[in-house]
């Protein structure tokens, strides 16, 4: 039994190419804090250039929102911790999913919901159970899912996005506005293999705009894609927080873990 990837960027294509599916969940809008900082660069694309180095610092809050799908989540490097959640669909769609994972060295949980068709397959009430399961580290080696890189610990890839603008131009304090070239951030959390095959030549200059606080920090990005195909017209965006004040994630209660079943690993193969 298998399904589609549900990383980010297989989130954000479920959302572009399945219309159907309905956004739900807050972003994480917490104010980010004051802290010394160079000054911002004058030149437009050099400012969103430097705009993403405190993201590597890994401590930091993000949402990430498109028309089907909802992520949010904390990065806490200095306790190397992760906590992420995705959510696609809702009680209406063929499919819904809600995902949880917490990731706390040497160990990680998922929490899942599964609604729609799919919760009726033989196995889904194990992963239903409203438990956080206790992953085996040696059987999610190959499920890139089910991980997270803590040597790259921005799930958007804002890094990437920037360095695939085309132009640029300052509209005002701290905002921006150009085009930039999703085929040349095909690694980023916010690209999909598939939606840039649906996307074609149009994937080459999608328009976007940025937002930074006053100390040039990335607080917002939304890229703007354009209808094609099976995709209808739409945004996607990711906003960054509290960053430098990041609350580290716990580790579930003992009493809401079990461990997880062969289905699990099963169901995010491939």
């Amino acid at each position: 039994m298998n399904i589609r990837r549900w990383t980010v960027a297989g989130l954000v294509a479920v959302s572009l190419l399945t219309p159907g599916l309905t956004a739900c969940g807050p972003a994480d809008d917490a104010p980010t804090t004051k802290s010394e900082a160079p000054a911002i660069p004058a030149d437009p694309k050099e400012a969103l250039l430097a705009s993403t180095k405190e993201i590597a610092k890994g401590n930091f809050a993000f949402a990430i929102k498109s028309n089907g799908t909802d992520g949010e989540g904390v990065v806490h490097m200095a306790s190397r911790s992760a906590r992420l959640t995705m959510k696609a669909g809702d009680a209406s769609s063929e499919f819904s999913m809600e995902m949880e994972l917490i990731y706390v060295e040497p160990d990680s949980w998922v929490k899942v919901k599964i609604g729609g068709a799919m919760a009726q397959m033989p196995g889904m009430e194990k992963l239903n159970s409203g438990k956080y399961l206790h992953l085996d580290q040696s059987k999610i080696k190959d499920i890139e899912d089910l991980q997270f890189d803590f040597a790259d610990v921005d799930p958007a890839g804002a890094e990437l996005l920037t360095k695939a603008i085309i132009d640029v131009q300052k509209t005002g304090e701290g905002t921006y506005s150009g085009t930039l070239d999703l085929s040349k951030a095909s690694e980023s959390g916010l690209s999909d293999e598939e939606v840039l095959k649906a996307l074609g030549a149009k994937a080459n200059s999608l328009p976007f705009t940025a937002k930074l606080d006053t100390q040039g920090r990335l607080v917002e990005l939304a890229i703007k894609i354009p209808a094609s195909g099976e995709i209808k017209e739409q945004e996607l965006t990711v906003t960054y927080s509290n960053y430098g004040t990041a609350t580290a994630p716990q580790k579930p209660a003992a009493s809401d873990v079990e461990e997880a079943p062969a289905e699990m690993y099963e169901m995010f193969k491939g």
